[in-house]
């Protein structure tokens, strides 16, 4: 795929960054973190997180774009940014802390990847990812509808495994587990504001498949079929239901 564009990503900042809070106040306060390591830390707002709550450690960006990575640099210079496949990075040392934020769903194989993360930790460290768990929504559904429609064979992100498949991978790996879903309802203010959302993340896979006419043509097509989903309530803004699924794994 093309790099990621951190501008277009950070448009709703605010609703992709309280998911991090979120995570990072399940754990900040029964943690004491030396080496953390934020794994897909686009542009840095994770990361920041991480920093704001262990001021004294060492703290990893990890990410595959280059753009995001400059960004994240630039916000952030006394955290450490480097440029590695998740699925090949290692920590130099046992981690107190593998932090993910909406970066593992991007990943295949969880079965092998979430043992093999659980393994780099130091005892009593901490596996923290959350992840969306939106496949079967409409904002995604209606993705397949339009590339099938079009003839696209796209291979996407895959779905994320059944609850109680992260359960037995992690605790036989020797964790403690907290798991936890939540639901989230953005104000949206219109379909187009989805589709911007959604054009910085799910929607790229389909997207650059395509040239320009054949992306408006994708568009165009996505846009008909959010616009009988997402309805307007009495004040004209939409509710995007967007879930999200929530592990804290403990190394005994």
């Amino acid at each position: 795929m093309q790099d990621w564009n951190p501008e277009l990503y950070m448009q709703f900042s605010a609703e992709r960054t309280r998911p991090a809070q979120e995570l990072v106040a399940r754990i900040a306060a029964r943690l004491n973190v030396k080496q953390a390591y934020d794994l897909g830390c686009g542009p840095g707002n994770s990361t920041e997180l991480l920093r704001k709550a262990w001021p004294q450690a060492n703290i990893t960006g990890v990410d595959t774009s280059p753009a995001m990575l400059a960004k994240a640099r630039r916000a952030l210079p006394d955290c450490h940014f480097v440029e590695q496949d998740v699925l090949r990075w290692r920590p130099d040392e046992p981690a107190d802390l593998i932090y993910a934020n909406a970066s593992l769903q991007w990943l295949p194989d969880h079965a092998s990847l979430f043992p093999r993360l659980a393994s780099l930790l130091a005892p009593q460290g901490v596996l923290a990812a959350q992840m969306p768990d939106n496949w079967q929504e409409p904002t995604h559904a209606a993705m397949r509808t339009v590339a099938k429609a079009m003839g696209m064979t796209v291979k996407e992100r895959e779905p994320l495994l059944a609850v109680e498949a992260y359960y037995d991978l992690l605790s036989q790996a020797g964790c403690e587990l907290d798991i936890w879903r939540t639901t989230y309802f953005h104000l949206m203010p219109s379909v187009d504001a989805i589709v911007e959302w959604l054009r910085a993340t799910g929607l790229r896979p389909f997207l650059d498949a395509l040239d320009e006419t054949g992306q408006q043509h994708f568009l165009d097509r996505y846009r008909l079929l959010l616009s009988q989903h997402y309805l307007p309530r009495g004040d004209g803004r939409l509710l995007l239901a967007f879930p999200r699924l929530f592990i804290v794994a403990h190394k005994k």
